[in-house]
């Protein structure tokens, strides 16, 4: 798979990624107070490594955080900053690739890579020079927030697909449906996924499909992997304990 082909998907899924939720702005209120909690501190100096279209990013922003927002998407960064700005945020976005992040050592006091962006790199030597570059970033004991699928339960199961998400537009009560289709590699751990949307048009449906593939990496393997990149204190966190929507890696920068 081409290294551009990330960056065309959410390139293609800019304009209609916040139609995966029932209510964007009710999931960018949740998931920045989940985050908020973890990171304990006001003010803080956040980067956003994988901000898509800034659900996490404005979520903190709004909390009082500094964030920034970085995403390999261009067009997801563009978006990102527009929603800020439409809420009366400030938040700074540029394009980049979380393997090679344009700041100095030492920036953030927290980094975070949410809703498993991070399975998009398919190869131990990227997921470790990903986690080298948030740890390089990182102040001394800076935090780091990392959410994946839950792919230890994934993993034994092998799911071909996920059930649709319906999104009801408030102004006219028409209704969009997301769903994916997922084809398991035959190593076990990868997958191509087929997001499809169905977006009303002139009274009928009109199918837009997007393509990627990921790494299902297990939480153990993850963990090992981020402490091979220099963090300590690993501990996975668990939606029912966090309130966030995906299991979340918390660490700390070490010495």
């Amino acid at each position: 798979m081409p290294e551009t082909s990330v960056a065309h998907f959410y390139d293609e899924l800019a304009d209609d990624y916040h139609l995966i939720y029932s209510d964007w702005d009710a999931s960018i209120r949740r998931q920045g107070d989940a985050l908020d909690a973890l990171i304990g501190q006001d003010r803080a100096a956040v980067l956003d490594c994988s901000c898509g279209i800034g659900t996490q990013a404005i979520g903190l922003a709004l909390r009082g955080h500094r964030v920034t927002g970085t995403d390999l998407s261009p067009r997801a960064t563009a978006r990102a900053a527009r929603e800020a700005a439409l809420r009366n945020l400030s938040l700074r976005t540029v394009a980049a690739d979380m393997r090679h992040l344009p700041f100095p050592d030492g920036q953030f006091d927290t980094v975070v890579c949410a809703d498993n962006s991070l399975p998009h790199l398919l190869t131990e030597q990227d997921v470790r020079a990903a986690l080298t570059e948030m740890r390089r970033v990182l102040r001394p004991a800076g935090l780091l927030l990392l959410s994946t699928r839950p792919y230890d339960d994934l993993l034994r199961d092998r799911p071909a697909s996920t059930p649709p998400q319906v999104h009801r537009v408030a102004d006219d009560g028409e209704r969009t449906v997301t769903f994916q289709l997922w084809h398991w590699h035959d190593d076990g751990e990868h997958y191509d996924l087929e997001h499809f949307q169905l977006l009303p048009e002139d009274g009928e449906w009109r199918v837009q499909v997007c393509r990627t593939t990921y790494w299902a990496l297990g939480q153990d393997r993850l963990a090992a992997l981020a402490a091979e990149a220099g963090f300590v204190d690993l501990g996975w966190r668990m939606p029912q304990e966090t309130g966030f929507f995906q299991p979340l890696l918390a660490a700390r920068a070490g010495k």
